[in-house]
C-alpha cells in the first residue's frame, strides 16, 4: 500500500522534504506499525518519532488507528511559541 507522509517543522528539516509518497508492505496497517517502518527508512528520526503526533486525513490520531491504501499521515513535531 502506498501512503502520502506530510513532514513538518524540525521533521521536515530532518528528512529533507515537506512531503513524500511511502510504499508500506500490507494494507491495513496501525499507525504503531506505519512509525516502525518510517524509523526504518528515516532513522534520523527514530529518536524524534517518540515526541511527535500523527494525523491520519487531517485528524490526530492513536498507535492503535489503522491506516490503509492511499492515507496521508502528517507527522507534527511539538512547536512552541508566543
Amino acid at each position: 500500500m502506498t501512503v502520502t507522509v506530510l513532514y513538518f517543522a524540525g521533521v521536515r528539516d530532518l528528512v529533507g522534504t515537506a512531503e513524500q509518497e511511502l510504499t508500506l508492505p500490507e494494507s491495513p496497517c496501525t499507525l504503531q506499525q506505519f512509525v516502525a517502518a518510517l524509523s526504518l527508512k528515516h532513522p534520523q528520526l527514530r529518536d524524534r518519532l517518540t515526541g511527535v503526533r500523527f494525523a491520519i486525513n487531517e485528524t490526530f490520531s492513536e498507535p492503535s488507528d489503522a491506516i490503509v491504501d492511499g492515507d496521508v499521515v502528517a507527522v507534527i513535531p511539538p512547536v512552541a511559541g508566543g
